[in-house]
């Protein structure tokens, strides 16, 4: 009998389902819901721009429709398909994106008390709200639990659970006194298919308490309440009703129920694997080996490597990286993840605002063939790729995008090769802080959905990089990952690498860097570095672009 696995890929704007072929890899089905609420599924405020937000419905009715409709899609594609041959479900979702619940796991913002609250809504990774509780986290930790901020790269960020649920409790505390708990995207639904929603029975990923809620065994799991009190006393006892123990994503989070089996077609019963975040997920489906760096490149950018576990315990540090967590992506392995607030997201801007054109895939291919043919620096411009803010290695929410060196001479091309140096630039400076780390990589492996509209973008990523790149075969990863995984928990797999060895494939392009090129974008990289560390925080332009946010918001909240 034919085997498969369902992975479920929850991104900013939509939902995917995605049915793989455990005998070779293949993405033999799969179906697509588009979430319905707010802007491209993201409710936003006309008076903070900071504030994104969702509605917690889209992710049921996604997990409902998708799953259904890949299954449909089978039956169509599949001469005898049959739903017992589906093996195990995984989910791999956006992070951190937390969202408050009541004691039998249901989200607040189906209470129709807190329909017209943002707060009770989901706090989309890309929410950057929080800034100012982060920043104190930041600080409280260096000074209190610098073991904690450590393992997180030094600096707490916006985007992560706990400035958020503290933003919370700044601004609706009605929303966060109501909240018998607060769980991460990737928890809720696998809870929800498997009816382990309540709070005191759901298993909790590691990938998100590690990466972004500072969790980790060495100190006890989540931060002690001594810690948290000395923040808000509120935060010490809502401690107490998160969770003790969070687990790898090749656990197994449950079974999914009859209720669930009549919605979608699956079976009943089918393990279910402990949730996943994207990033973490692509990178598995990229191929993820200690030595091996995986760009998962899609509206955001998340990189991901793992490294071998320390004989002391205790991971290196890594300035600017978003958590070194054991079990995260390998079991054994450290698992390190930086990346950057914006990529996709900056060509999308580009093509809508600058280009005139709804479509990211014509603006990157028409306009693409003239920044194609442009020699590096012919432009004459340099740009930071800060246009949501900074991931890594600041961890600056409240830094933003720069172009250098317009002119009036400037044209549209010109300024799309310039982003897209900008983001190869920054992935440079990451990978740079990794290897001067002491973790050296050998190969790098371009990922997402983004690498098939361009392959001349790729191709400027090797100049930059000075290395080949790889490119993954599926433009699935995060549910390709999901999937793979999800076998690993049901038993089909002895491990992650065998797994891998199976499932894992990558496209007949290579991108070589051109030695002419690197040379001259060596240079560039050098300036790059410098303005980059102007604008950090700790530069001698560090405030310039802090104030011009202040001043905005300050504007907004006049007129609104």
């Amino acid at each position: 009998m034919s085997r498969y696995s369902l992975g479920i890929d929850y991104g900013t704007s939509s939902c995917r389902s995605v049915l793989v072929d455990l005998e070779n890899g293949d993405e033999v089905a799969e179906a697509v819901y588009l979430y319905q609420s707010g802007e491209a599924g993201i409710i936003v405020s006309a008076t903070d721009a900071n504030v994104a937000r969702q509605d917690p419905r889209d992710y049921v009715e996604g997990l409902r429709l998708t799953v259904s409709g890949a299954l449909s899609a089978a039956a169509t594609a599949i001469e005898g398909f049959l739903p017992s041959e589906v093996v195990s479900v995984g989910f791999a979702t956006t992070g951190s994106t937390p969202l408050p619940v009541d004691e039998s796991g249901e989200p607040l913002a189906f209470n129709p008390e807190f329909t017209d609250r943002p707060a009770a809504y989901a706090w989309l990774w890309k929410d950057h709200t929080a800034h100012a509780e982060a920043r104190a986290i930041t600080e409280a930790a260096r000074l209190l639990r610098p073991e904690m901020i450590d393992a997180c790269g030094g600096t707490y960020s916006a985007e992560w659970f706990w400035a958020k649920i503290w933003h919370c409790l700044a601004t609706d505390p009605e929303v966060f006194a109501a909240a018998a708990s607060w769980v991460e995207l990737c928890d809720f639904v696998a809870g929800v298919i498997t009816g382990t929603s309540r709070p005191d029975v759901l298993k909790r990923s590691v990938t998100a308490a590690g990466h972004k809620a500072l969790y980790s065994d060495r100190w006890g799991g989540l931060p002690d309440t001594e810690f948290l009190a000395g923040l808000a006393p509120e935060l010490a006892e809502l401690r107490g009703r998160l969770y003790d123990r969070a687990y790898p994503t090749t656990d197994i989070a449950g079974y999914v129920t009859p209720a669930w089996a009549e919605l979608t077609g699956l079976e009943v019963g089918i393990p279910v694997a402990v949730g996943h975040f994207d990033a973490h997920a692509a990178g598995v489906a990229g191929g993820v080996r200690t030595g091996t760096f995986v760009k998962v490149m899609g509206t955001s950018t998340c990189d991901v490597t793992v490294i071998d576990e320390t004989e002391s315990g205790v991971p290196p540090i890594i300035p600017g990286m978003c958590g070194m967590v054991s079990d995260s992506m390998v079991p054994g392995k450290l698992s390190i993840e930086a990346g950057q607030s914006a990529v996709g997201d900056i060509f999308n801007w580009f093509a809508d605002k600058l280009a005139g054109r709804s479509d990211i895939s014509a603006a990157l291919s028409e306009l693409g063939i003239l920044a194609e043919a442009l020699q590096p620096g012919e432009h004459g411009l340099l740009a930071l790729d800060w246009f949501n803010g900074n991931r890594s290695v600041l961890v600056d929410q409240r830094l933003s995008g720069t172009i250098i060196g317009m002119t009036l001479h400037t044209e549209q091309h010109h300024v799309l090769k310039a982003l897209v140096e900008a983001t190869a630039f920054g992935a440079r400076r990451i990978i740079q802080s990794i290897e001067d780390a002491g973790a050296p990589l050998d190969r790098i492996v371009a990922a997402g959905g983004l690498p098939s509209h361009a392959p001349w973008m790729i191709q400027t990523y090797a100049d930059i990089l000075g290395r080949e790149v790889l490119t993954a075969r599926t433009t699935q990863g995060s549910a390709l990952g999901a999937a793979i995984v999800s076998a690993v928990a049901a038993g089909e797999f002895a491990s992650i690498e065998a797994a891998q060895d199976v499932l894992v494939h990558f496209s007949d392009l290579e991108y070589r860097p051109d030695p002419a090129k690197v040379e001259v974008y060596d240079r560039l990289y050098e300036e790059f570095v410098s303005v980059h560390d102007a604008f950090a925080a700790n530069g001698p332009l560090g405030q310039v672009m802090k104030t011009l946010l202040d001043v905005r918001d300050s504007t907004l909240a006049a007129t609104a």
